[in-house]
């Protein structure tokens, strides 16, 4: 004997989006300085999915003349600045005093001309 289908009573959508969500990034980034913690509370999206996203914004933007202006992460107990770091993901600690209160990375973006 076959079994009744399941039936959804009230149709389930999922939350309306009307644009991507590195152009929402992308747009937040244009009036506002972020950490990626901020632009995951205002986008919606995990904090660790956000560097992904950076890194494609960033070189789209590098095409178009504009640029993703990276604030460096800083050390709070020696004041160390990761000035070197390539990877957008905020370090889990300083190298010289071991401290982990580290100040994040923040992102803007500048537009060309």
């Amino acid at each position: 004997m076959k079994r009744p289908r399941k039936t959804i009573k009230t149709p389930v959508s999922p939350d309306e989006r009307h644009d991507t969500i590195r152009k929402d990034i992308i747009s937040l980034l244009e009036e506002y300085t972020l950490s990626a913690r901020e632009i995951s509370r205002y986008i919606k999206i995990q904090e660790k999915d956000v560097a992904s996203h950076l890194e494609h914004i960033r070189k789209t933007l590098n095409k178009g003349g504009d640029r993703l202006i990276i604030e460096s992460a800083r050390c709070e107990t020696c004041n160390f600045v990761f000035k070197k770091r390539d990877r957008l993901t905020n370090p889990a600690r300083c190298p010289l005093c071991r401290g982990r209160l580290i100040s994040p990375m923040l992102f803007s973006i500048e537009k060309k001309g």
